[in-house]
């Protein structure tokens, strides 16, 4: 009579994700966000993985989590398995038949910057679905099914990346309300336009005022806050205030006349504009003609 024993059981894939993100990023919340579910969710995965092996691989403490020494031990393997799961899904995608390019960008990029390029991209591949995703954060290019992505990036830079420039920044108003500034003091008499995720920038501009510039007392900075750059900029095209702008984001306006640089004082930033590529693809001849057009205009 034969004998067929069940087999012992692998832990579930995604038990294995859930360790792996929360123990490369240090945090169950952060894991969670990476992954798409809730830090509760994460942390069952966890204890399901601990139950199986029959050891802890995190300590739970007050302000965090703490990876054991078993944790530790496991973890570069896991990270290694997992970026090699990316790759051989991006193997897949490239070497399929169907001409597909996927690309992530920061909104404000791709509604600002990309999308004014796009019929010059579109006019060098007319047989490849292009296709456009706005996120907030840069994607792990090793992982996530993307083949290019678009974001600012601080020094040190990541690998595989193209300078599309470096990022800076100046106030930028309509026109009308340009011809009503004669002086830096001037910027405290009108509501000045802020961007939530750069909350700082108008602080950062300020700041690198100096004696020279003369300002009889500190400048007074106030005004609405929008949660997307492009609604901030459109109001600033409606005369709303003024916006202090990343120059990627506005040369279009500037060039065409509905903004314009009422001071000369433009204040680089440490990032640049980059554009990120999939591992495995510089060679390939669709993304080579996307770089160009990208860095021709």
């Amino acid at each position: 009579m034969p004998v067929s024993p069940p087999r012992p059981k692998w832990p579930p894939l995604n038990a294995l994700r859930a360790f792996e993100a929360a123990a490369r990023l240090q945090s169950f919340s952060a894991a969670a966000d990476e992954l798409c579910v809730t830090p509760g969710a994460v942390a069952q995965h966890i204890k399901s993985l601990e139950a199986l092996i029959g050891e802890k691989l995190f300590n739970r403490q007050a302000q965090g989590v703490e990876l054991t020494a078993l944790g530790q031990q496991a973890l570069p393997a896991f990270i290694q398995a997992f970026d090699g799961l990316g790759q051989a899904v991006h193997s897949l995608r490239q070497n399929s038949t169907r001409r597909e390019i996927r690309i992530a960008a920061l909104p404000s990029l791709s509604q600002l910057w990309l999308s004014a390029r796009m019929p010059l991209i579109r006019k060098a591949l007319p047989d490849c679905t292009i296709s456009i995703t706005a996120l907030e954060t840069m994607p792990n290019m090793r992982r996530e099914p993307f083949d290019l992505s678009l974001f600012f990036e601080e020094e040190p830079l990541s690998d595989n990346v193209i300078k599309l420039g470096q990022d800076s920044i100046f106030p930028v108003c309509a026109p009308q309300l340009a011809n009503k500034l004669s002086h830096l003091q001037d910027l405290s008499d009108f509501p000045c336009l802020h961007d939530a995720i750069w909350s700082s920038d108008w602080k950062i501009w300020c700041e690198s005022l100096n004696e020279r510039d003369q300002l009889s007392m500190p400048l007074d900075i106030q005004g609405p806050t929008f949660s997307l750059f492009s609604l901030a900029l459109e109001e600033a095209k409606n005369g709303a205030g003024l916006l202090m702008g990343h120059k990627a984001l506005v040369q279009d306006c500037l060039d065409d006349g509905s903004l314009v640089k009422p001071f000369d004082r433009e204040i680089p930033l440490p990032r640049h504009l980059v554009l990120a590529l999939a591992p495995n693809l510089e060679d390939n001849q669709d993304i080579r003609k996307i770089i160009q057009c990208l860095t021709t205009q």
